[in-house]
């Protein structure tokens, strides 16, 4: 019996929290029993796509916000993809990002192929939208033209038309590869970060809501307290956002006299080195709609201090891997951050218990268990 052929969709050319779990899936997916194919425009992740031996499709998805042809684009950009369907011989359609899922609803009910809508975020485009009744018309939409949702957290279903339709899918990460204390002391060393020095970082692409500010202010408060305290905020722009956001944050830094004590790495491709040197892991952001670095942050045996909102409670178990505090609260924040690095057993109890519980939870077996069934009851 041949593979059944899926069609993923993704609008990014770079590398964001959705393209990692993307790929992860797509190397756990059961090859014995699913082909899957990507498009997506040229860059890092049809690369890396192709490292892995996923047919790639070279696809253009073209902003539909704000546009003069925004309607020529849509209907051209469907009809395309309702081909590529058709030659590759997809079974399903997949969406892997909002952009991607307008085109690929239209595509898929053009090539009258089931679709399926993978949302990780709370709403249609990045952050709280102007007018809410566009999102929900928006989501209403393709709620309506997909065979089925999936969404990343609870969070995240609630903000749907019809939670109750929803399947919640968790994202999930290869515990096995985040190692506790895997490159921390090299992190250390090449940033000329004191080895014994209590040390505190944040994960994130430097974005307002990812919280950097915050972070920033919090670490100035900690260290009235303790003084010897050292902060790393890793993170940069891989989708090529020119703000000037980072320029402000180094200008917050100098301010609030952290220049020589706060490390701003920069985007990397791995994060593990910097969250094994961490004594300490922070999310002191907006709302998530999944937050998988605090994922990673447990699986590296590292406790987690983050607000109590998002999806954050469905990851974070408050007492037990880490500490949930009041949303922006930043007094509290601090607090939690001084009683942990006094509390060193605590502290280590909470990163081990963190760990089995990504183990437990969010594994990436777990995940792909749970979308395979999904697809086998959408193609039989």
């Amino acid at each position: 019996m041949s593979p059944t052929v899926l069609l993923f969709l993704d609008h990014a050319a770079a590398l964001g929290g959705a393209e990692r779990s993307l790929l992860l899936l797509l190397r756990h997916l059961d090859r014995r029993r699913w082909e899957p194919h990507l498009a997506c425009p040229p860059g890092a992740l049809a690369q890396a796509a192709t490292a892995m031996a996923v047919p790639v499709h070279p696809f253009d998805f073209p902003r539909l916000r704000r546009s003069t042809t925004a309607a020529l684009d849509w209907l051209g950009g469907a009809r395309a993809l309702s081909g590529l369907v058709r030659t590759t011989g997809a079974r399903l359609v997949v969406a892997n990002t909002v952009r991607a899922a307008f085109y690929g609803a239209l595509g898929a009910r053009l090539a009258g192929r089931p679709f399926v809508w993978h949302m990780r975020d709370f709403w249609l485009r990045e952050g709280r939208p102007r007018h809410p009744w566009a999102d929900g018309l928006g989501k209403r939409f393709l709620c309506h033209l997909a065979a089925s949702v999936i969404a990343n957290s609870q969070a995240t279903a609630a903000h749907l038309p019809s939670p109750q339709r929803v399947e919640v899918i968790h994202n999930g990460i290869e515990v096995a590869t985040f190692e506790p204390g895997m490159g921390g002391g090299a992190f250390r060393r090449r940033y000329s970060i004191p080895e014994a020095a209590p040390l505190v970082g944040m994960v994130g692409r430097l974005r307002p809501w990812k919280g950097q500010e915050r972070f920033l202010r919090i670490v100035a408060r900690v260290r009235r307290a303790r003084p010897s305290l050292w902060g790393v905020v890793v993170g940069g722009s891989p989708f090529g956002v020119e703000d000037g956001y980072p320029q402000r944050l180094r200008h917050l830094a100098a301010e609030l006299g952290l220049a020589e004590r706060v490390v701003f790495t920069g985007q990397v491709d791995d994060t593990r080195p910097a969250l094994a040197a961490m004594d300490l892991f922070v999310h002191p952001g907006d709302p998530e709609p999944f937050g998988l670095v605090n994922v990673e942050a447990m699986a590296m045996g590292k406790a987690v201090i983050a607000f109590a909102h998002g999806a954050l409670p469905e990851i974070v178990v408050d007492g037990e891997t880490g500490v949930l505090v009041p949303p922006g609260d930043e007094a509290a924040m601090a607090d939690a951050i001084v009683r942990l690095l006094d509390a060193p057993e605590r502290r280590g109890a909470m990163g081990a218990t963190g760990r089995r519980r990504a183990a437990s939870h969010f594994e990436i077996g777990r995940t792909v268990s749970a979308f395979e069934a999904l697809l086998r009851s959408l193609v039989g």
